[in-house]
């Protein structure tokens, strides 16, 4: 073994082993890694940034992008309402999504697959007081479980099939990897249900300041409009419809106040005083497509300007205390809508325009940017920690989907680069507005991609030093000493043993040819070996690095770079020992 061979070992031995430790930050790790590998000589410098515009980058960025403008649409919400309704329990609201992701991922790519779905994991955890990691890295298993299934649900499977084809004329068509995929699929499905415990309780991504604070008791007033489901309900049933996540403290008809009795029964043109957290007073003021009042016409802003929201808190010498949103012109004068109000201790059961304000108020502001921080300023108001805040903000449900289904469509047929599709699909869901500018750049998991931009080049020194060559000379001498059972389970725990480090896509490429080389020299057929490098490849569930889509839970799940071999480990010793059999049922070597 030359030096260069033995430095790339090392490197990564040294890596691994203060991701396992977990003193540093995983992007640090990564970083420190690169930089001990162009100190060594066996990354280039010119080669040290190739990382960072690699397709993986890209692919994950806009993945988070587009799961970012999903979840703001709320159309996953919608569709899947029903089924939360009825699934209450965690272990099968678990099973629920990770069936979902798992065989969507069979007919488009299992990254957009998880995009979709991960805002549906969100809401779920949150009605069921459960942390969102115990849904999103069993979930991302399961995407990679249903990627098996077809020949365009993962990367690996288009290799192999023309390895096949370049071996024999006839490469693995749609449904060829269907029996095995399937089998793996639902015997994951069956782990992962129980399975999930393996992971620890406590973990959640870090919270923003915005999260910290808590506030959850706004008040806000819309209109029931001709189109609005609510007209024709009574109080109570509007309320049980929305699972009582808002209240209505009193509305008005004609204007005159009328007491929200449970049987009272809604009109179009009443106008509802109601109390509840921000996201659900915004998922409730959608779904029902109702109008906020006040805010039917769009404040003004200079050309291009980006109208937002803004929480404030109302100081104790504000010229707000005292006033009101009408009486203080706040529309004419400042160009502001008021969106809600929030008043410790008190129930708000008056309209918006008619709040007297109190210092230690918390309002909530509709206006250009520009102006927002200089009226703010003017009024009196501090601006709380930033978080996102969707009230009184443009909302279309079914757009991001639109734009993500075009996208995985392009993907599947072959006509564009996966790479090229989500960048363009991130850019879209942007610039048709389903998901502002700020919030996109805050939905991308920054640590996340410098973690694979540096890991990249530092991985690629396993076959840029010839590492690769010796593995594979090591695997041919051993398979030829073992029964066929024996060589498939060695070619199949080989691949999901390099695909950690090489990602899987560049592990097929790697490992097809050697387990069709030394299958020929053997005297046996070669498609159960290429079978076994395709679904070794595609079931990394050792580490985040491997595959985009454990990549893509890491940050949104709060993991540890240890937590993945927690769960992933015995699934993959099942993969392993249920897999092997079911190859060679399918595919016999003789």
């Amino acid at each position: 073994m030359t030096l260069p061979q033995m430095l790339s070992i090392a490197v990564l031995v040294g890596m691994m082993a203060l991701f396992l430790w977990g003193k540093f930050r995983y992007d640090v790790v990564a970083v420190m890694a690169l930089l001990a590998a162009v100190a060594a000589g066996i990354v280039k410098p010119a080669d040290a940034f190739r990382g960072f515009s690699d397709d993986i980058v890209i692919i994950v960025g806009s993945a988070l992008v587009l799961s970012g403008a999903v979840q703001r649409s709320g159309a996953v919400e919608l569709l899947m309402g029903r089924l939360q309704r009825r699934v209450k329990r965690v272990r099968s609201q678990l099973l629920l999504l990770a069936a979902s992701v798992g065989f969507a991922s069979a007919l488009v790519k299992n990254i957009g697959a998880l995009a979709m779905l991960m805002p549906a994991a969100f809401q779920m955890a949150k009605k069921s007081d459960a942390s969102p990691s115990v849904f999103l890295m069993p979930m991302a298993f399961a995407s990679l479980l249903g990627g098996l299934i077809t020949l365009i649900g993962t990367s690996p499977n288009i290799i192999v099939s023309r390895v096949r084809e370049d071996m024999t004329g006839q490469p693995f068509h749609m449904f060829d990897y269907a029996p095995v995929g399937l089998g793996l699929t639902v015997v994951g499905l069956v782990f992962l249900r129980f399975g999930y415990r393996l992971l620890p309780v406590d973990r959640r991504a870090a919270p923003t300041m915005g999260e910290a604070l808590d506030i959850h008791d706004y008040a806000t007033e819309a209109k029931v409009v001709a189109q609005s489901a609510a007209v024709g309900e009574s109080v109570g049933e509007f309320l049980a419809r929305h699972e009582h996540e808002v209240s209505i403290s009193l509305f008005l008809r004609d204007g005159l106040r009328v007491t929200p009795l449970p049987t009272t029964v809604l009109q179009e043109g009443d106008i509802l005083i109601l109390g509840g957290a921000p996201d659900s007073l915004e998922r409730v003021i959608a779904r029902d497509k109702l109008d906020f009042v006040g805010t039917s016409e769009a404040p003004e802003s200079p050309e291009g300007e980006e109208i937002g929201v803004i929480e404030a808190v109302i100081s104790t010498g504000s010229p707000l205390v005292g006033g009101t949103a009408g009486s203080l012109l706040l529309r004419q004068r400042f160009g502001l809508n008021l969106i809600a109000v929030s008043r410790q201790g008190e129930r708000i059961v008056r309209r918006m325009p008619n709040v007297v304000f109190q210092a230690g108020d918390v309002i909530v502001l509709q206006g250009p940017l520009g102006v927002l921080a200089e009226a703010l300023n003017e009024l009196g108001a501090l601006p709380l920690a930033e978080r996102t805040m969707r009230l009184g903000s443009a909302r279309r449900e079914l757009l991001p989907l639109f734009i993500l289904a075009v996208a995985m469509a392009a993907t599947a047929s072959g006509a564009v680069p996966v790479a090229i599709a989500f960048f363009a699909a991130a850019a879209a869901v942007v610039l048709t507005g389903a998901l502002p500018v700020r919030e996109a750049y805050n939905h991308v998991e920054w640590p996340i991609l410098i973690m694979l931009g540096a890991l990249i080049p530092v991985s690629d020194t396993l076959r840029s030093t010839g590492v690769t060559e010796i593995i594979g000379t090591w695997l041919s001498a051993t398979a030829a000493s073992l029964p066929p059972w024996g060589a498939v389970a060695l070619i199949l725990a080989a691949a999901m043993a390099v695909t950690p480090f090489l990602n899987n896509a560049a592990t097929v490429l790697v490992m097809a040819p050697i387990a069709a080389t030394f299958a020929t020299d053997l005297g046996y057929r070669p498609e159960a070996f290429l079978m076994a490098t395709a679904v070794g490849a595609g079931c990394d569930f050792l580490t985040p690095i491997g595959h985009q889509c454990n990549t893509l839970v890491m940050g949104p799940g709060g993991y540890r770079f240890s937590d993945y071999a927690r769960l992933g480990a015995p699934l993959s010793l099942l993969v392993l020992v249920v897999g092997t059999p079911l190859i060679l049922w399918v595919w016999p070597v003789a």
